[in-house]
C-alpha cells in the first residue's frame, strides 16, 4: 500500500510503497478515508521527546471502512463506516475498563493514518452514523481534545474565556466553551488570518498580539477572563496566560511545549491562579463530540479548510509549519 513514511528529525515525510497492515485476533482492518494532519505530529518530526522512530506512518485523527476483521473481533462487520480513537489501551486495566485508555499503563497514541489502510482495536472504534462524512470521523478526535480541556476548565454558564492560540485545538476549544455557556470568548494570536473563522465558531472577540494586549483583552471581554486556555505550545506563553487572567482565575494547559520554560511564581502567587494540565480525552468526551456532529453542529465543520490527496501529503505537512489561512487540512487516500 502507499503511506507517507517519516525518515528522520528535520526531514520531509516520504510516499513509499509499505507492507499493508494485518489485523490482530481484536482488530479492525480500516480503508482509510480521511485523516487529520494535526499540530502534534508536526511536533514529532522535529523533536526528539515524542521518541518518533524511522519507518513510523504518522495520522491519529482517521476515519475509514472496515475491510476485514480479526479472528476475534466482533461487533463490527466488513463495510462499516468508523471513527478510530487513536489512544490504544491495553482494554483490561482500571482505567481502560473506565473509559480512560489515555492512563492505561501500556498507553500508546497509535498512528498510520497517512496511508491507505491501518488496523485499531475494535474498543477503540465508533461506528458513524448515516448523517455524518468521513471528514466528520476523523474530526472527532480534535473536538474530543479541546472538549477535555474545557471539561477540565470547571467552566460554569457566564464565564469569560480567553484562547491563547487560533490554531485547531484553540478554535476547537472557542467552540465547545461558547457552547457550554462562556458568554465571552475571546482568541488572541500573532496573526490575523484565523480571526474570520474564529467568529464563525462562536469567538466575540478577536485580538491581534501587540501592545497593550492586555488592556485591549480585558475591554474587549467586558473585564478579565475567567479562565486562559494556552492553546500555543511555545516558551512565554503560561507567563502570557498569568497577566491575563483575573484573581483567582484558571489556566489550562493544552499546548505541546518540550522546552525549557520560565515564569515569575510571585504573579501566580499573588493572584491565587489554577494552573491545569490537559492531556488526550476520554471516551465519554470522544463519544459526546461524535454526537455533536451527528446533531448537525454546522459550525465545527467550519474547522476543515483544505482536503489534500496522500501523493501531496509531504509537500502540505511541510508548509504546514509556518502560519497560513488552513486550520485543519484533511488528507484522502488517492
Amino acid at each position: 500500500m502507499k503511506a507517507a513514511v517519516f525518515r528522520g528529525f528535520n526531514e520531509p515525510l516520504e510516499i513509499q510503497q509499505v507492507a499493508e497492515p494485518r489485523p490482530a485476533a481484536d482488530q479492525l482492518l480500516i480503508r482509510v478515508a480521511r485523516c487529520g494532519i494535526c499540530g502534534s505530529d508536526l511536533h514529532m518530526t522535529r523533536e526528539p521527546a515524542f521518541g518518533t522512530q524511522p519507518g513510523a506512518v504518522l495520522g491519529h485523527e482517521f476515519a475509514g471502512e472496515v475491510v476485514e476483521l480479526g479472528a476475534a473481533a466482533s461487533g463490527f462487520k466488513v463495510g462499516d463506516r468508523v471513527a478510530v480513537a487513536p489512544l490504544r489501551g491495553c482494554g483490561q486495566c482500571a482505567s481502560c475498563r473506565s473509559g480512560e485508555p489515555a492512563w492505561c499503563p501500556d498507553r500508546l497514541l497509535q498512528g498510520g493514518g497517512y496511508a491507505e489502510f491501518a488496523v485499531a482495536a475494535g474498543r477503540q472504534c465508533l461506528k458513524l452514523p448515516s448523517s455524518t462524512s468521513a471528514d466528520d470521523g476523523a474530526l472527532v478526535e480534535p473536538l474530543a481534545v479541546a472538549l477535555h480541556g474545557v471539561a477540565l476548565s470547571g467552566l460554569t454558564a457566564g464565564a469569560r474565556v480567553l484562547v491563547l492560540g487560533a490554531g485547531p485545538i484553540g478554535l476547537a476549544v472557542a467552540f465547545w466553551a461558547r457552547r457550554l455557556g462562556a458568554t465571552a470568548v475571546g482568541v488572541v494570536d500573532l496573526s490575523p488570518l484565523q480571526f474570520d473563522l474564529a467568529r464563525r465558531i462562536g469567538a466575540t472577540a478577536c485580538v491581534q498580539t501587540g501592545e497593550d494586549v492586555v488592556g485591549r483583552v480585558t475591554s474587549a471581554l467586558g473585564g478579565m477572563p475567567d479562565i486562559v486556555f494556552e492553546c500555543v505550545g511555545r516558551s512565554g506563553i503560561l507567563a502570557q496566560a498569568i497577566e491575563h487572567v483575573r484573581i483567582r482565575g484558571s489556566i489550562v494547559m493544552l499546548g505541546l511545549c518540550t522546552a525549557l520554560d520560565s515564569f515569575v511564581p510571585f504573579h501566580a502567587v499573588s493572584k491565587e491562579v489554577r494552573i491545569i494540565t490537559s492531556a488526550f480525552f476520554n471516551m465519554r468526551e470522544y463519544e459526546a463530540s461524535l454526537d455533536l456532529l451527528d446533531g448537525g453542529q454546522a459550525e465545527a465543520r467550519n474547522l476543515i479548510t483544505d482536503t489534500v490527496s496522500l501523493s501531496t501529503l509531504p509537500a502540505t505537512f511541510e508548509s504546514l509549519r509556518q502560519r497560513t489561512s488552513q486550520c485543519k487540512v484533511m488528507v484522502r487516500p488517492d
